[in-house]
């Protein structure tokens, strides 16, 4: 082994055994197997978990943390990937942004396990907030980012806050997603959003 190699070796991460997708997924696949039989999120132990999904406890702990961490993982598997952003625009980026959100909202409505669970997640704090630190709040920092290179970038006013800008985008679809379950989610809406209200908050042009 070269000199290069060896550095590069040391430098890895340790992690106790090298990480199986194949494992991963039938831990995953167990949790999933458990909810589909209506076990409250309260009664999926670490335990129960190895042992349908046929491994050790052990297993489950290198892997995960806990079982707030290995559920926050189901659920994302289980919801729509985020979105590659197209980089050519802020107004395609936001678009691509709360057409993600359309299509998680149409996933939780489509699958009672996932109604269920978005229930159930709230009334338990720590795996709400594991959810919150590790999937909401990254796509917010995101958002807030987005915003601001527009406005650096002369898409959007300077004088409004980014936090408030991101609530006024983010909001109308949330509220069809999860406040008004009955509303609909028609293709097209991510674009009729932004587009409406962009028209109020591009930078005003000087006149000629």
């Amino acid at each position: 082994m070269s000199l290069a190699d060896s550095r590069a070796a040391s430098e890895l991460p340790v992690r106790g055994r090298p990480r199986s997708e194949a494992v991963e997924r039938a831990i995953m696949e167990g949790v999933m197997k458990l909810l589909e039989e209506g076990v409250p999120l309260a009664e999926l132990s670490i335990e129960r978990i190895a042992r349908t999904a046929g491994v050790g406890k052990a297993t489950i702990y290198r892997r995960w943390s806990g079982k707030e961490e290995l559920f926050v993982d189901v659920v994302r598997a289980a919801e729509p990937a985020d979105p590659a952003l197209p980089g050519t625009s802020l107004r395609d980026d936001l678009v691509a942004l709360l057409e993600q959100l359309r299509r998680r909202g149409l996933v939780s409505r489509s699958s009672a396990i996932l109604h269920n669970v978005y229930a159930q997640m709230k009334s338990s704090p720590k795996i709400w907030c594991a959810y919150h630190a590790t999937v909401v709040e990254p796509r917010r920092r995101l958002q807030i980012e987005i915003l601001r290179r527009g406005q650096e970038n002369g898409e959007l006013r300077t004088d409004v806050d980014v936090d408030l800008l991101n609530d006024l985008f983010v909001g109308p679809m949330l509220v069809r997603t999860v406040m008004r379950p009955d509303a609909d989610l028609p293709e097209g809406l991510a674009e009729q959003i932004v587009d409406s209200l962009l028209e109020g908050i591009r930078p005003v042009s000087s006149p000629a």
